[in-house]
């Protein structure tokens, strides 16, 4: 009895010993964190005071008046959307491209995967010395007589321009994903597609399309997530302008907090970007898998 009350005890303490360190990051880097988040979102906290008031819920109600911050939802929401699907799209179409053992398919990924190891920052100013109107493009053209294009000066082009960097910044993790996913495809279905007589259309879109499902989903949650969460990229392309138009939620949530000192309301806006990027993420997870439990009835 005493040998096993022994044993158990043992088995017990390894087990904690393997996945207590994982628990302890995981309240002290989330837990925690979301916690001071949602207790501040109910003061008014400036930053500086010891004691901040308790003021419950004002701050979520000033956030539903906030023309600036309702304004960086939509933004957000737009660069979200349209980032998202184009990653993906482009990410699959390079992948196909070079998918493949030869040196030259090698020599390409690493290209494409390149831009992903750059900083954002780094990225950003980058793209604003090739976009900027004293930049290379606009040098260009002005060299040829043409005029100068509002890249980063007019709203409209300006989003644009932001939603071409982060895509072209990110996609190179997409076309990874994606390559993985193509190891995975039954080289038994495709060669039976062949004998068939299915051309390469229809054999991609009835079974290498159906078999990357899977990486699909998991392509458009971490783009999802990622470009709900744009920042740094902002701060070095744009600065959120001009006039706004390229302000996200998350940088409007670190300007009102450090800048306006007003961490309450930053952080209610926090808790809003979290809790729906955790619903959208959600949503296309079961969308995901609503899809392959109809598939297997």
């Amino acid at each position: 009895m005493r040998a096993r009350l022994t044993t158990q005890l043992t088995g017990q303490l390894t087990t904690l010993s393997m996945v207590g360190p994982a628990l302890v990051l995981f309240v002290v880097m989330l837990v925690v964190p979301v916690g001071l988040s949602l207790y501040l979102s109910l003061t008014d906290w400036d930053g500086y005071s010891a004691n901040p008031a308790f003021v419950g819920l004002k701050n979520y109600v000033n956030l539903t008046h906030s023309a600036e911050a309702i304004r960086a939802g939509w933004v957000t929401l737009l660069i979200a959307a349209v980032g998202t699907v184009l990653l993906s799209v482009l990410g699959l179409g390079f992948a196909l491209l070079v998918n493949g053992a030869s040196r030259l398919n090698a020599f390409f990924r690493i290209v494409l995967f390149y831009p992903h190891v750059l900083s954002a920052l780094v990225v950003g100013f980058l793209w604003s010395a090739v976009l900027g109107t004293s930049g290379v493009v606009n040098g260009w053209l002005t060299s040829k007589g043409a005029e100068v294009l509002p890249f980063l000066s007019n709203p409209n082009w300006a989003l644009a321009s932001l939603i071409g960097v982060l895509v072209w910044a990110g996609f190179g993790v997409n076309v990874v994903l994606y390559l993985a996913g193509l190891q995975t495809v039954s080289k038994d279905l495709l060669e039976a597609a062949r004998i068939d007589g299915a051309s390469t259309r229809q054999t991609f879109f009835s079974v290498t399309l159906p078999a990357l499902a899977p990486v699909v989903t998991v392509n458009l949650v971490l783009s999802l997530v990622t470009l709900l969460k744009t920042y740094d990229l902002v701060v070095s392309l744009t600065g959120g302008g001009p006039a706004g138009s390229t302000q996200t939620a998350a940088y409007l949530i670190l300007w009102d907090s450090f800048h306006n000192n007003a961490l309450g309301f930053g952080s209610a806006q926090s808790v809003v970007l979290m809790v729906i990027t955790a619903g959208l993420a959600l949503t296309v997870a079961r969308l995901r898998s609503r899809a392959d439990r109809g598939v297997q009835t």
